[in-house]
């Protein structure tokens, strides 16, 4: 009885230990750690002061729900792999029971049975092995998962950020405009008291300079929804401001030269959803051979020992055996487990070479794109530059009463349409070199030292 107390006691240990919510298994041991404690990807950032680059996409990274679901999510597979660890480990069960009798001619009596029961499986034919690596590979598939998710977030931030800089520097351009307009405006009004201008010219310059405000306004309303957006994206209320590092204009790159066939095998090295569907094909690869296993016999050690009481008589009895268990017939389930199993491996794999041609894709769309951004923001910058040029002229020309309001009103169309196109030039250009590291699978932070803080300097 000593025994069985004893071996009681250490059980019921190593129980409170895992209630306790220890990790025998080291499960989380791959993912961060901070003095020991599993946490989200890093630390919330202040907001005191402008943000750069760097710095929007860290917070977004920190504070975004959808960083923290993916870190619980890659928890929950690796707990799964500790559960396939435990079918290598014996189990214990203990039985306890106590009642009391009475007879209509004998007085009550005291009964107590305590019993222990030890199993270990010693072999299956590969059931556990099989259900391991599934594990283990579904935890391989979340963690890239999980890389992939971030990147997206990364990119979304990236993008939100710049989206803010476009439209503040739209901002600036339409108050450029409408300042623009105004003063012809106030020329045109001018040389109409004078009374060399007709009042055409008047009616023109009030109508471009309203026109010019109503562009002021639009684009003040696209900041503030852009600004809301970034907010959003940086798990904040989208009523939150967020103040940024102010940017200049953007120089024009250097030549691009590649191999598109090289970045394409690149990419599918890199891309962290293209290895997720190739830890799924082993997942399901493994859950196949499981399921043939599962129809197999297993083979198991037993003991036990009880101790009984009786009315104050004791018993005890232990026994040691090997258990063979052969499975006979379980109407065609097995079988059908094994045909859903081996459909379920067709699909994984149909579903990466999907993906295989998409990162190719992918890769593709994302180069031409960078190569017609790197082209439009050289040609918009001579776009600029003589519409400037045009527009000064123009007025000039008027102001000394050369000139005529439609040359100037068309010189300055011309000049907010320039500024409007090196804007978005600009945005397109920043935007696709970090589509193009995503689609590469290297959208990290050394991507965005490069884009910072010279994003927008002057050519």
């Amino acid at each position: 009885m000593r025994s069985v107390t004893y071996t009681l006691i250490l059980l019921w240990s190593c129980q409170a230990i895992a209630w306790a919510g220890s990790d025998p298994f080291g499960t989380d041991s791959v993912l961060p750690r901070t003095d020991g404690t599993v946490i989200i990807p890093c630390e919330s950032q202040p907001l005191d002061h402008p943000l750069n680059l760097p710095e929007v996409v860290d917070l977004a990274l920190c504070r975004n729900p959808q960083t923290r679901e993916l870190w619980a999510n890659s928890r929950v597979y690796a707990a799964q792999v500790g559960v396939s660890k435990a079918g290598y480990l014996p189990s214990a069960d203990l039985n306890a029971s106590g009642n009391r009798t009475w007879t209509d001619s004998a007085a009550g009596a005291n009964q107590s049975d305590v019993g222990l029961t030890l199993s270990y499986l010693l072999y299956d034919f590969g059931s556990r092995a099989a259900n391991l690596e599934a594990a283990q590979q579904l935890f391989a598939a979340a963690n890239a998962t999980r890389d992939s998710t971030v990147q997206t977030i990364f990119l979304a931030a990236v993008q939100d950020y710049y989206q803010v800089q476009a439209t503040l520097a739209a901002l600036d351009a339409t108050l450029e405009s409408e300042r623009a307009a105004r003063e012809s405006f106030a020329a045109a009004d001018a040389r109409y008291i004078a009374g060399s201008a007709t009042p055409a010219d008047k009616l023109q310059a009030q109508t471009a300079y309203s026109q010019a405000t109503l562009n002021r306004i639009t684009a003040d309303g696209n900041l503030k929804n852009a600004q809301g957006s970034l907010a959003n994206m940086l798990g904040l209320d989208a009523n939150r401001n967020v103040l940024l590092v102010t940017a200049n204009s953007t120089a024009a790159p250097a030549n691009l030269d590649g191999d598109i066939a090289a970045l394409i095998e690149e990419a599918r090295r890199r891309r962290p959803d293209l290895q997720a569907a190739a830890a799924q094909v082993k997942a399901a690869e493994a859950g196949a051979d499981a399921a043939r296993a599962a129809g197999r016999p297993t083979i198991s050690l037993t003991a036990s020992t009880r101790q009984n009481n009786n009315a104050g008589i004791n018993s005890h009895n232990s026994l040691v055996g090997i258990n063979l268990n052969v499975p006979i017939f379980s109407g065609y389930a097995p079988t059908y487990r094994i045909r859903a199993a081996e459909a379920q491996v067709e699909t994984r794999a149909a579903q990466l070479e999907r993906l295989r041609l998409q990162v190719s894709l992918d890769v593709w769309t994302a180069y031409q794109n960078l190569i017609t951004a790197t082209q439009s923001l050289r040609t918009t910058a001579d776009l600029l530059g003589s519409a400037e040029q045009s527009e000064r002229v123009a007025l000039g020309r008027y102001k000394a009463g050369v000139g005529n309001m439609l040359d100037v009103l068309n010189a300055q169309v011309a000049l907010a349409g320039a500024r409007q196109q090196r804007v978005q030039s600009t945005f397109n250009w920043n935007i696709s070199r970090a589509m193009l590291a995503q689609a590469m699978g290297n959208l990290d932070t050394d991507l965005i030292q490069t884009l910072s803080p010279r994003e927008y300097e002057s050519p």
